[in-house]
């Protein structure tokens, strides 16, 4: 595609209804089995975690990617933002809970980082610090 402003070629935003949907139910999973997994060692490293989970993404944010940026960052730190929420899903459910609710959540995240892929294409397409 071509930027008409310029006439350089650049990948407008992929539409990601799906995969935002996908992504926002594993962050959840995150935000709770993430201090239940830890609750049981220590209730401030549960605490720690849900700040972690919903801050860090919260403040660091690619321009183009949020409406909002508080804090501007390439797009492959928000590459490993979301890499961290899934990770943190999957381990933190089966430290949690029982196999059968641990193993959806496995599921529930394979299918994020399918359908996340052209975000993640566009994210890393350019520097998207400069748009």
């Amino acid at each position: 595609m071509t930027d008409a402003a310029d006439g350089a070629t650049t990948l407008r935003r992929p539409d990601d209804r799906a995969a935002s949907a996908l992504r926002f139910a594993t962050e959840l999973v995150a935000w709770v089995a993430t201090p239940w997994a830890l609750a049981g060692h220590s209730l401030l490293l549960a605490a720690l975690s849900v700040l972690a989970l919903i801050g860090l993404p919260t403040l660091f944010s690619t321009p183009g990617d949020k409406a909002n940026v508080i804090v501007a960052v390439p797009g492959w730190v928000t590459i490993l933002l979301v890499l961290l929420q899934l990770v943190a899903a999957v381990v933190s459910s089966w430290l949690a809970w029982p196999s059968w609710a641990a193993a959806p959540v496995l599921l529930l995240a394979a299918a994020t980082l399918v359908a996340e892929r052209r975000r993640w294409r566009w994210l890393v397409s350019a520097n998207r610090l400069t748009h």
